[in-house]
């Protein structure tokens, strides 16, 4: 079990998940940040600091993103276990299912 980063990320990029993670698993693409589901912990740090609630529990994504479960797997498919995402920096893709989304607009 892992955590998973679903749409209300998309085109948002906050990061203070990423600053709240301890092990560093937490990577962004060009649209959303992404959690590597091998690195992460399960601590569950990330998950109340999203201020769009886009963090969730595996089993408790929501029917309408569960689809981002695989969004997440996928996008570390050729990027494979760098073992931290700090020193990755933003990296050039996402994954297909994210790329395909229209703009997503967000309160400011």
């Amino acid at each position: 079990m892992t955590y998973v980063i679903a749409q209300p990320c998309v085109d948002l990029k906050d990061r203070a998940c990423v600053e709240e993670c301890p092990v560093d698993c937490i990577y962004e693409g060009k649209r959303m940040l992404y959690i590597h589901p091998d690195e992460c912990v399960d601590c569950g740090a990330c998950e109340p600091v999203c201020p769009v609630e886009a963090i969730f529990y595996e089993d408790d994504t929501p029917e309408e993103w569960k689809d981002y479960y695989d969004a997440n797997v996928g996008f570390f498919s050729e990027l494979g276990s760098p073992g931290g995402a700090a020193k990755m920096g933003v990296i050039d893709a996402d994954a297909p299912l994210v790329a395909a989304l229209p703009p997503q607009e967000h309160d400011e």
